[in-house]
């Protein structure tokens, strides 16, 4: 028999954790709010069965306000998953706690895990599980995800609720937390209205506490007649007169009360000195009105000193002899010895090793920079970053909660996308994401790394550097002109929780890394090399289809030589530059594997004397620098052009970005020309 069990829980309560744990998925675990944003799936690994875990957004209700909560709630009404495992931070219960009594409503199988049982300990806190079983009426399990201990015996729970359950029939509803009062009201309308309802969603006991608290989600999903619905007011306004407060608030202090209450009997926590824990003490450094951005930015410095450094270079440079030494070596002996025809030989030397070849070098320094980015984000650094920015961009009329999009953004524009669901202001959605393409993604960081060490390898930490924070304040002054232009609107309210901090697990770092260094890898396996492939063929052959001697007679160099008029203005007029160009609408990095296929050069790397040459006749330093801000700015690839489309569901709105990033990219490298031409640099 097949089981779903669900995971719901708060952000930074360890769900993410307890998720990988489970089924063992390299999922990357962030230690701040917004890292899930749809619901992830996995296989049990730790029990027998076929047991589905379905990992949905963290939450902190299943008010459907944002599209998190949206997203949980629509999963748990029309899925119904066999049993939800509700993760509760054992450190911090009581704020925990409404979600469980909101899920307790919904009349499903729950089953509590209480996690970092380990920091609770640590605290000094005792809780009597006990109680809390007896409060809730259900089971509580103890555990602690990021080291494994109580798991299994979760899963165990689990899995006895699911199989009991399924015998037993219907949960019982749980009314505890609500006076009798509400309770009275809630049965009369179970009673008297919802059989006149025409559709059905949930239980009626909980469709009646929504419509009695008056969530126009379900109002409108249940097509509640105006009729109707002013007899659910006469319940509303009675209990309004009641407690004279609006039947929102009521429903809710309801919870609250209950969930105080039983935390109060169920907890005992250890009293505290009046001294600051270790967590005030860095945040009153790192949160410092005057030091805080500074500290970033030093951060932020010190990683790409990394990773361009010594460590970045030896790497690259040891894959950069396996791959277009030894590899190439390989091929091109055992292509010759085995006869093969010349024009393979060529697309094996020219084309893949060329295209394909020129990208995997740089996988360990993209690696090593998601490494140490990942300490920040683990760490609890970033929600904190976060918050500071939010001093700065709310004063150019964004909130700081679109600062965390593009933070993201910086290791690949698609999940910073969709990230943006965490915005409830559509324009804030919006506007975010008309600015997350700005963010460097790891994409764009093998031109770097080649432009840089063909033009400025003495200082290649410092132009990568400032590539990055050119991106940061391009979004910044967009932000301003896009808020007081096409995209008007009051500042949303930015509000964030900001976890303790811990210290990362090796696990969670290697398991980020390798993420992100994975999917580079699967990108050279398929998207660069299928356009490796084209773009040999477009330059070896004629629109006749017949072999050019030179590229520039191909049907590519053509294309090329069309379009090249446009770039020339930014000092990059050549038709080899405009086809990388455009083959990065594909993906970022097939700008350096098309540069190493026209220039003929196999070992398109950083460590490659030949297209490092080529490059020096063909730019200068000062047009190398347009070229990779142009590269900074334009147009994202193909991947994340789509998920804008689905983001925005408007082909207006999605050409407009295009077209707004690809225009600011155009205007920005032509003033890095032109001003560099008139300050004498060439």
């Amino acid at each position: 028999m097949s089981l779903k069990f669900a995971l719901v829980g708060n952000p930074n309560c360890g769900k993410t954790t307890l998720f990988n744990e489970i089924t063992g998925s390299t999922q990357y675990v962030g230690n701040w709010p917004g890292v899930t944003i749809e619901k992830r799936e996995g296989k049990a690994k730790k029990i027998q069965g076929d047991i589905r875990i379905i990992d949905l957004p963290g939450i902190y209700s299943l008010s459907p306000y944002s599209m998190e909560e949206i997203i949980a709630r629509d999963y748990i009404v029309n899925e119904k998953p066999d049993v939800v495992i509700n993760i509760i931070d054992a450190t911090n219960i009581e704020r925990n706690m409404y979600l469980t009594t909101q899920l307790l409503e919904l009349g499903v199988n729950v089953v509590v895990a209480l996690n970092m049982m380990d920091a609770a300990d640590a605290k000094g806190d005792k809780i009597d599980i006990a109680i809390l079983e007896a409060h809730l009426k259900v089971p509580v399990v103890p555990i602690t995800a990021s080291k494994g201990r109580g798991v299994k015996e979760l899963l165990e729970k689990t899995l006895s609720i699911a199989q009991t359950a399924a015998s037993a029939g219907e949960v019982p509803l749980f009314n505890d937390m609500h006076d009798a009062s509400i309770v009275s009201c809630i049965q009369e309308i179970e009673k008297n209205i919802i059989p006149q309802l025409k559709s059905k969603t949930g239980n009626s006991r909980w469709t009646a506490l929504k419509l009695l608290e008056g969530d126009e989600k379900v109002q409108e999903m249940l097509k509640v007649p105006g009729t109707l619905l002013a007899e659910i007011k006469l319940y509303q306004e009675k209990l309004e007169k009641k407690y004279d407060m609006d039947i929102e608030t009521i429903i809710a202090d309801s919870r609250y009360q209950f969930s105080t209450s039983m935390t109060r009997k169920a907890v005992k926590k250890k009293e505290r000195s009046s001294n600051l824990t270790v967590s005030d003490k860095i945040d009153k450094v790192v949160t410092n009105r005057l030091l805080a951005i500074p500290l970033f930015l030093a951060m932020m410095f010190g990683i790409f000193s990394i990773t361009f450094g010594t460590i970045g270079s030896f790497t690259i440079d040891f894959v950069d002899e396996l791959v277009n030494g030894t590899i190439a070596t390989f091929l091109a002996t055992w292509l010759e010895g085995a006869g093969a025809a010349v024009w393979l030989q060529d697309l094996v030397a020219g084309g893949l090793i060329g295209g394909v070849g020129s990208m995997l070098v740089f996988v360990p320094q993209i690696m090593i920079l998601f490494f140490f980015l990942s300490i920040l984000e683990d760490t609890g650094y970033m929600a904190r970053a976060a918050f500071v920015m939010d001093r700065l961009l709310r004063k150019l009329g964004l909130s700081g909660k679109s600062f965390i999009p593009m933070l993201i953004g910086f290791g690949c524009s698609v999940p910073a996308l969709m990230s943006t669901r965490t915005l409830e202001n559509e324009k804030d959605r919006r506007l975010t994401i008309m600015l997350v393409p700005f963010m460097s993604c790891g994409a764009r960081l093998p031109v770097y790394a080649l432009y840089t060490a063909a033009f400025f390898s003495t200082n290649q930490t410092m132009v990568v550097f400032s590539l990055y924070l050119m991106g940061i304040v391009i979004a910044i002054l967009s932000g301003f002109l896009l808020k007081k232009t096409i995209l008007q609107g009051e500042v949303a309210p930015f509000v964030m929780e900001l976890p303790p901090y811990r210290i990362p697990t090796l696990k969670g770092l290697m398991i980020h890394m390798w993420d992100k260094g994975k999917g580079f890898v699967k990108k050279a396996g398929t998207i660069i090399f299928s356009v490796a492939v084209v773009i040999w063929f477009l330059q070896y052959f004629s629109f006749s289809f017949q072999v050019v001697a030179d590229p520039g007679d191909s049907m590519l160099g053509i294309i090329g030589k069309t379009i090249a008029p446009v770039f020339m203005p930014l000092g990059f007029g050549d038709w080899k530059s405009a086809v990388a160009l455009i083959t990065g609408f594909v993906a970022k990095e097939a700008v350096v594997s098309t540069m190493g296929i026209l220039h003929g050069v196999a070992e398109a790397t950083e460590g490659s004397t030949d297209l490092i040459t080529a490059l020096q006749a063909s730019f200068t330093p000062l047009t190398a620098y347009a070229f990779m801000a142009f590269t900074l700015l334009y147009m994202p690839c193909m991947a994340a052009f789509a998920t804008i489309k689905r983001e925005m569901n408007s082909w207006k709105w999605t050409l407009i970005t295009v077209g707004y990033s690809t225009g600011v990219a155009w205007i920005v490298a032509f003033l890095i020309f032109r001003v560099g031409k008139l300050m004498g640099y060439s």
